[in-house]
Order: C-alpha cells, then sequence, then structure tokens
C-alpha cells in the first residue's frame, strides 16, 4: 500500500483494548476498495517491466511481440491471470516471473472462464455456453420454460400500465441476474463456438 489506510480492530479483541484503537494496514486485504487498485497498479508495474504493452482497448489486456515473431498475451479479470499466445518460451519465463512475484497457482490449460466452457483438440477450441445458460434457469427457476423468439408480447406497450398494476422487482435479485446476463451471448444454449488455432 503507497498510502497510510487504518481500520477497526476486528471482532475477538478485549472491548477495553478496541475502544478508540485502529489498525494501520501493512499490505492490501481483500474486501478493500482500494485494495483491487493496489493490485492491478502493481501488476502493470510488472508486466511492463517485462516489456509488455498495456492494450489501449482494454487495460486490463497485456501483449509482448518477441524477436523471432511470436506473440504473448495476458488478460486479467480481477485476480485471474490468463496467458496465451505462441511463444512457448515467453510464457515460460512469464509464469516463473509471475510465481517470483505474486502468489499464484497455474491451474493448467483453460476450461472455463467468465461463463464460457473451453474444449480443446489438436487443431480448434470449441467454446460452450450450455453450463453457464443452465446454471442461470436452474438459479431463476425456469429450468422447464419453454424457448420463445421474444420474451414479451410484441403487442404489449411499455408504460401503459398504472403504478398499481406494476409487480414489486426484488431489489437484490433483479441487479444479480442482470450482471450475469452480461456475460450471455446471444446464442442458443446448445450451440458452440468453433475458434481456429492458426498454425
Amino acid at each position: 500500500m503507497k498510502k497510510e489506510i487504518y481500520m477497526e480492530l476486528p471482532l475477538g479483541y478485549d472491548e477495553q483494548v478496541a475502544i478508540g484503537t485502529v489498525c494501520k494496514l501493512k499490505k492490501a486485504l481483500h474486501g478493500i476498495k482500494k485494495s483491487l487498485r493496489a493490485w492491478f497498479g502493481r501488476v502493470i508495474r510488472v508486466m511492463t517491466s517485462l516489456g509488455y504493452k498495456e492494450s489501449q482497448g482494454d487495460h486490463t489486456l497485456f501483449i509482448k511481440h518477441s524477436v523471432s515473431g511470436g506473440v504473448t498475451i495476458l488478460m486479467v479479470y480481477v485476480d485471474d491471470i490468463i496467458v496465451i499466445g505462441d511463444d512457448k518460451r515467453e510464457q515460460e519465463k512469464l509464469s516463473q516471473c509471475l510465481v517470483a512475484k505474486f502468489e499464484i497457482k497455474t491451474l493448467g490449460r483453460l476450461k472455463y472462464f467468465l461463463g464460457i466452457e473451453m474444449a480443446h483438440s489438436k487443431k480448434r477450441i470449441f467454446i460452450s455456453q450450455q453450463k453457464y445458460i443452465t446454471d442461470l434457469l436452474k438459479e431463476t427457476g425456469k429450468i422447464a420454460c419453454k424457448p420463445a423468439n421474444t420474451p414479451v408480447d410484441p403487442n404489449t406497450k411499455l408504460g401503459s400500465a398504472s403504478a398499481k398494476e406494476d409487480i414489486a422487482v426484488d431489489m437484490e435479485t433483479y441487479p444479480r441476474l442482470v450482471g450475469r446476463l452480461i456475460y450471455l451471448y446471444p446464442t442458443r444454449p446448445n450451440m458452440a463456438f468453433v475458434v481456429s488455432l492458426v498454425s
């Protein structure tokens, strides 16, 4: 942490000691608003020191072109990191550096990320959201619903209902579901994308 940050004493301390006493943080804790900024700032410093350039289109994406013509890409989502590319030597070097700089666990080949499943073959990667969609339908109790092209009657006039007829909205469930729909791509549940690997 670059700035001084203090927090109240956690539960378990003697009440007499806890009155008017605070803790000075030596490093960021998970859950503090500034922790994510501090973590990502450190990621940026490490990646730029290794010769990676931050993408102008997505600041969580870092790219490095090797002298041999290969490319290595690192993407960060909160505390998950994905490394892809065709330069195996650079990927190994990057992995060793990340292990030295951060407490990380290598999970191997990418299988599931942001609601997308990946199945690998020698020449292709199959991408699907079937599990994500099924989980979403189970959570909302809609697993037995029949598919429809448009879930709203096309003749419905929005805003015409009186306030008394409005259905109460669950302000905890609704925003969570909208947030989950952000990661849902416009495909049928049983449809899978196929991405050809460049050899």
